[in-house]
């Protein structure tokens, strides 16, 4: 009677305890699945398991980690192929774009054309001229993406260099028909960039304001490193966070010329220094923010 008692117990015990043990083996197979999950799947599930089964199950895991990796390498490779494909045409492109863009001037220049000839050269020239900026678009694009690791950067005068790049291209904006408005802190604003890649995203911004805005814009830096460009809009865009993304459609939301890249260089070429960008619109004005890390 007792032993029958006993033998039962026994068997619930063995039971219990082969429970608990399998509990602490896929304790310890989590573990080990977010350890591999935090060096990107680049290492495999090193465990030593009592059951065959369980073993057998972090065996396949292990099988399908090595194929996740093998899809990411060719994904990575692919990418990268296309990136140096886009560039190349696009690098391409930009030499015979000259060459028919200055011939479509000349063209221009001649006093013996007709009226109507004049009319359609000018209206190839200016098609010209968004052809040739969206393959440059497309080929710094390329060759940003293409680029790995940090910049270097340092303290710059974000102040002078707004001042100087205004005084630059006056000119252009005053050709345009755009009145600016600027606005500066009585303080000079130190932040941490690089001065040529903050040079290139001031001039895509303002390639962007150009394209899209009439009558005037406005230029703000605040003391805290908040650079702000704004300028009134006449179409409609109800997601304004989305213009820096690369997939979104500039001809729903921005006209429809260029290639709509200009902002999401924007963004990565602000990514490389540390800033941060955003976008909003109130009442009929859009408005572009870089938030620059302050230098002391």
């Amino acid at each position: 009677m007792i032993a029958a008692i006993v033998i039962p117990g026994v068997i619930c015990a063995g039971l219990l305890i082969y429970i608990l043990i399998m509990k602490h083996q896929l304790r310890v197979m989590r573990r080990e699945l977010e350890r591999t999950a935090e060096f990107d799947y680049d290492r495999h599930l090193l465990i030593s398991l009592f059951d065959k089964d369980v073993n057998d199950l972090a065996g396949e895991i292990n099988k399908s980690i090595d194929h996740q990796k093998k899809l990411k390498m060719e994904t990575e490779q692919a990418e990268l192929s296309l990136r140096q494909s886009v560039s190349d045409i696009a690098h391409d492109l930009r030499t015979p774009l000259a060459v028919i863009k200055g011939d479509l001037q000349l063209i221009l220049r001649d006093d013996g054309i007709s009226e109507n000839c004049r009319g359609y050269a000018g209206i190839c020239l200016e098609k010209t001229e968004r052809l040739k900026e969206m393959c440059d678009e497309f080929f710094e694009l390329a060759v940003l993406e293409s680029e790995s690791g940090t910049v270097d950067v340092g303290k710059i005068n974000l102040t002078n260099l707004l001042m100087s790049f205004i005084a630059e291209n006056e000119g252009m904006i005053r050709l345009s028909g755009l009145e600016p408005e600027i606005s500066l802190p009585p303080k000079t604003v130190f932040v941490h960039g690089d001065t040529q890649l903050v040079g290139r995203m001031l001039g895509n911004l303002l390639g962007n304001v150009l394209k899209y805005s009439h009558e005037f814009f406005t230029l703000t830096l605040t003391e805290d490193g908040c650079l702000t460009i704004s300028n009134p809009i006449s179409m409609n865009i109800p997601e304004p966070e989305r213009l820096f993304e690369r997939t979104y459609r500039a001809d729903r939301a921005r006209g429809g010329k260029g290639a709509g890249l200009g902002l999401y260089i924007v963004k990565l070429l602000a990514q490389k220094q540390g800033a941060e960008v955003s976008a909003d619109v109130k009442d009929d004005m859009l408005s572009v923010r870089i938030k620059f890390l302050c230098a002391e």
